[in-house]
């Protein structure tokens, strides 16, 4: 060490500028320590939430097992806007304020889910086909409590309605018409084997009515086509408050149901013409719009999703 830094004197009067270069060593040095401790704690953030994005992935398994398409004819996860859209389109159709279209949509949804859980086969469509259907149905007020279902697949839709049904007050009797063939059935021939791998058979569609309570139970299914005189003459014994129309997709199917409709459907009955709308069954919307614009006591209501609504004038 220099002499001169031995000297007191000199010590005396470097002791400030030796303090001032203390404190501008020392305020970097600290400012480096709270960047330290505050990348620390970041580091110990990042921790947490990478532990707790692992953690919900392997819960969005577990959901994925409830609602993902395997074994159904789609996804179970609509979007907010998706629902939106669905209520909106309820609200319209039915005109309704918009609140209840939500609890109608909503209650259809939480029974698509808890039924096909449950159910031997699947329901057919897109969940807001499906849930347009059961959500609208009941808020247009059909007349008397008879229903009648042209094509059923696995009779889930059927029991599902009956539910929506009860809910609104209405004790609903169910009549099914449907060939039951095995598998389901279009223009073109067979569908080839189901994504739930269950057979469409008259067992399948009695267990899975069980799942709509004593309505379910009690219903009348009638095996065979829709256009068969004999198939007509055992179901047309009364009038229909409800009637829809999901079974052959062809114009000309659609045509002959809503003939037949006309002759059984109860005044201010409710028609429900399945996906309508839908590019994959465009013969659904040729038959219905070609039938409408002739002499028809149907009136368009409206479409949600792919399905459209009539009304029967008395």
């Amino acid at each position: 060490m220099s002499p001169i830094l031995n000297n007191p004197v000199a010590k005396r009067l470097l002791r400030p500028a030796a303090s001032l270069v203390d404190q501008r060593v020392q305020r970097p040095v600290s400012r480096l320590r709270k960047e330290l401790d505050s990348l620390r704690r970041e580091v110990k953030d990042l921790d947490r939430l990478r532990r707790q994005v692992e953690e919900l992935r392997g819960q969005e398994y577990a959901v994925g097992l409830l609602f993902d398409r395997t074994g159904r004819s789609g996804p179970r996860l609509p979007t907010a806007a998706q629902i939106d859209r669905l209520v909106a389109e309820v609200a319209q159709v039915s005109g309704v304020d918009p609140k209840l279209a939500r609890r109608n949509v909503t209650i259809a949804f939480r029974n698509v889910i808890a039924l096909e859980a449950l159910a031997v086969g699947r329901l057919a469509g897109s969940t807001q086909n499906v849930c347009g259907k059961l959500a609208t149905v009941p808020l247009l007020d059909p007349p008397g409590a008879q229903v009648l279902e042209i094509g059923t697949l696995y009779g889930l839709f059927s029991a599902t309605l009956l539910r929506m049904l009860h809910r609104a007050g209405i004790e609903p009797e169910l009549t099914i018409v449907d060939p039951l063939v095995g598998t389901q059935l279009q223009p073109g021939g067979l569908e080839g084997l189901d994504p739930t791998g269950t057979p469409v058979r008259l067992d399948v569609v009695r267990a899975n009515l069980a799942l709509g309570g004593k309505a379910g139970e009690r219903a009348r299914v009638q095996v065979g086509f829709s256009g068969d005189p004999e198939v007509r003459a055992a179901v047309s014994d009364r009038e229909y408050g409800v009637i829809v129309i999901d079974g052959d997709h062809s114009a000309q199917g659609v045509t002959e149901d809503l003939e037949w409709a006309e002759e059984i459907a109860a005044p201010g009955a409710i028609v429900v013409l399945d996906d309508y709308g839908d590019n994959k069954w465009a013969g659904v919307q040729q038959g219905a719009d070609a039938y409408l614009a002739g002499s028809t006591r149907f009136e368009l209501v409206g479409r949600v999703s792919t399905s459209a609504f009539l009304r029967a004038r008395a």
